[in-house]
């Protein structure tokens, strides 16, 4: 009985006992695209699948200085904000283990310094909050409502071709 060539690229076949009055036949291997492994390590991989298809690029709307100015007006809001909060909180941290006599100080009553410190804290985050919402307001939600209704204008209505 002579045998096949040896097929590095087929998968091996799992043994099972096969009843005595069927005689053995042989099961086809799924292809080499569908191996999950390879035999020997300098096989060279699977070919590798076609890129996708690029799709049309449609153009951007409204300018893109607009966008621009949106994108830098954010990122100022966002850096003011979250240095007021956690710079006020920074600032607490290091009198804190800089200035402990300082911070030990009475300024009324029982009240010490840090204690203070420690509760302005709240109407710090409170105020940065506030601040963060009214420049959204005023400087953010005018620009991305223009970009908006440009975006619209440029869309094709319901029933129009694009």
């Amino acid at each position: 009985m002579t045998h096949p060539p040896y097929d590095p690229y087929d998968a091996p076949v799992p043994h099972e006992p096969h009843p005595p009055h069927a005689p053995y036949q042989h099961q086809p291997h799924p292809p080499y695209q569908q191996q999950p492994h390879l035999t020997y390590p300098w096989q060279p991989p699977p070919p590798k699948a076609p890129p996708a298809p690029r799709l049309p690029r449609r153009p951007a709307p409204g300018r893109h200085s607009d966008l621009r100015k949106l994108r830098g007006a954010y990122r100022i809001q966002r850096r003011v904000a979250t240095l007021t909060a956690l710079g006020y909180f920074t600032l607490f941290l290091v009198l804190s283990a800089l200035a402990p006599a300082f911070m030990t100080g009475t300024v009324s009553g029982g009240l010490t310094t840090g204690l203070l410190l420690g509760l302005c804290q709240l109407p710090v985050t409170l105020l940065a909050l506030v601040l963060f919402e009214r420049t959204a307001r005023r400087r953010l939600d005018p620009l991305s409502e223009l970009l908006r209704r440009q975006r619209e204008s440029t869309l094709p209505r319901d029933g129009e071709a694009p």
